[in-house]
């Protein structure tokens, strides 16, 4: 299984590093980069309210424009509340703020499902100009319903996604959401959400802009393709992505025998348990259309057990 990486980039900017030190060097100007505020608890004990003073201090808090909550400590030990407060706090100081991440960290630093995570709509109700929004861990995540007339796009990554927090996500009010990327996680690590769950995001009422919808790494993707294939969202989308999960066969053919694909620009189903045979023909159906289609990262199932063996790309 492979681990979650750093973003490389976020809020469209690429993402860097602020450093208290920079050894003589120059920092990017403010609003030229997604800066990643973190620490390391294993090499210096130093806090991250320490660091996140420093870089209010050394880098014009009032042109950021996109802020990235890397490592705070010792994530599974302290939780998310800890950076989240201290920037609610910064908010008259953050004016320009628009994209905000929590919790970016690989799997050297602590595994996705290590991370503790709290409330992080807090920070969607300090930042009405919040445009993206992000956050990877799912133990201890709370996402009330909540409301905010601008976000464009929410990510939530996890090893297991608790049900209570996809109904959250369901039941806010976000009339601007275009893009919406659901990372649904397996059992073993409370990812409890049943295809049930999401009739509400199915059904194609609940965020009328969006046209990129992710609902990727889960256990459950053969029953998620297989509520696709009818699921009235579907005509409004230009991106669908199942990827990272454990679709095989049976899930791609109820794709292709459910309602044209052909509108999309592209269909991410990468990380996937697909013969070359269905490989084939999932190409041979949707790319003469144009349709980008990611087949990439064929797997074989652990010890030859079929379905049974089939993994997420990210659990622990």
């Amino acid at each position: 299984m492979y681990g979650a990486q750093h973003l490389h980039e976020f809020g469209g900017l690429s993402a860097v590093d602020f450093q208290h030190t920079t050894d003589g060097g120059s920092r990017p100007a403010a609003d030229s980069v997604a800066w990643r505020v973190s620490v390391d608890p294993y090499d210096d004990d130093r806090p991250w309210e320490e660091e996140f003073a420093d870089f209010l201090d050394k880098v014009d808090p009032a042109g950021v424009r996109a802020l990235i909550i890397g490592q705070w400590g010792e994530a599974y030990e302290e939780n998310s509340s800890v950076p989240i407060d201290l920037v609610i706090a910064a908010a008259d100081r953050l004016t320009s703020l628009e994209a905000v991440f929590v919790g970016d960290l690989e799997a050297e630093q602590a595994e996705i499902t290590w991370i503790e995570q709290s409330d992080v709509t807090a920070l969607l109700a300090a930042f009405p100009a919040l445009t993206e929004f992000g956050v990877r861990g799912g133990t201890g995540l709370l996402f009330p319903p909540t409301k905010h007339e601008r976000l464009r796009s929410l990510t939530v990554q996890a090893g297991g996604l608790p049900v209570e927090v996809v109904r959250g996500v369901l039941d806010s009010e976000l009339p601007a959401l275009e893009r919406l990327d659901l990372w649904l996680g397996v059992s073993a690590y409370e990812g409890n959400t049943d295809v049930a769950d999401l009739a509400p995001l199915l059904s194609g009422t609940r965020f009328p802009r969006l046209n990129h919808l992710g609902l990727r790494n889960s256990e459950i993707q053969n029953e998620i393709a297989v509520a696709i294939a009818s699921a009235p969202v579907v005509a409004q989308l230009r991106v669908l992505d199942l990827s990272n999960g454990t679709l095989g066969d049976e899930g791609a053919a109820a794709l292709l025998e459910g309602q044209p694909l052909t509108h999309l620009d592209a269909l991410d189903l990468h990380h996937h348990f697909l013969s070359e045979a269905m490989e084939q023909r999932v190409r041979s159906v949707l790319e003469p259309h144009g349709v980008r289609v990611d087949l990439s990262e064929r797997n074989e199932p652990w010890g030859g057990r079929g379905v049974e063996g089939r993994y997420t790309a990210v659990s622990e």
